[in-house]
């Protein structure tokens, strides 16, 4: 016990004091993308030529977030005249009409179920589903028990049954394989139960959008309440968009 103490001791408080202040994420990270809606025609069109996710409308001059991977391509391509990504995380919407964007985003809070707010605003309790995902938006969401995001302190936690869960968080792009035991996970969880789409797969299919062998965003298959963009989305935009819909 006296080893344990004199280790936190020399550790230091090492939690996040986010968002009591502001993070700065390095300059690496590609966050919301700003658009130049006055960049030339053909360099617009050679962005969405080159976008490999179709996310581009050259004739909007608008980006589908559920659709962005996040690779920058379009940024390199127009060398920033036409795109270019911020470090701003709190990306996530709770109308998936609103991830179509020309640079801005609606304050999620503004738009949230105030109901879900009442029910769940002292404790929320998760189920994770990964339906045929790569792990990458899994370990993004594992990441929030660590020490440093610390979810729990917010009254936030994933648990193991859906019996004891308020809603789900999917991952992956519900492959055909998948759909019945996500089916039975939403339907073991009871009433009322909010889903919550995270990753560029589960809201629109990802790199997989098309394929006969997954679903065409999560919204086809059951109410979505929060989507999360992102391949994968930073763990802090997924503590963001938890805090902004079930705590603001």
């Amino acid at each position: 016990m006296l080893k344990t103490l004199k280790n936190r001791f020399e550790q230091g408080y090492r939690t996040s004091t986010y968002p009591k202040t502001t993070v700065e994420l390095p300059s690496r990270y590609r966050g919301r993308p700003e658009i130049n809606r006055e960049a030339a025609k053909d360099m617009i069109l050679a962005c969405a030529d080159a976008c490999p996710q179709d996310a581009i409308d050259a004739s909007s001059k608008k980006i589908d977030l559920g659709r962005c991977v996040f690779c920058g391509t379009c940024e390199r391509v127009s060398k920033g005249a036409f795109v270019t990504f911020t470090r701003d995380f709190e990306i996530s919407v709770s109308d998936k009409a609103h991830l179509i964007m020309d640079g801005t985003l609606p304050a999620l809070a503004d738009h949230s179920q105030k109901h879900f707010k009442k029910l769940f605003g002292r404790s929320l309790q998760l189920r994770q589903v990964s339906a045929a995902g790569c792990n990458a938006c899994e370990a993004d969401l594992n990441v929030l028990a660590t020490p440093f995001f610390d979810l729990a302190r917010f009254g936030i936690n994933f648990v193991a049954s859906p019996r004891h869960a308020d809603g789900i968080v999917v991952t992956g792009p519900v492959s055909d394989n998948m759909k019945k035991a996500l089916f039975e996970t939403y339907d073991a969880i009871a009433a009322p139960k909010v889903v919550i789409a995270v990753g560029s797969c589960a809201i629109t299919g990802g790199p997989f959008r098309g394929s006969h062998a997954v679903s065409q965003g999560l919204d086809s298959l059951l109410p979505v309440d929060l989507f999360i963009p992102g391949c994968p989305p930073h763990p802090l935009t997924n503590l963001h968009a938890f805090l902004a819909y079930f705590k603001a």
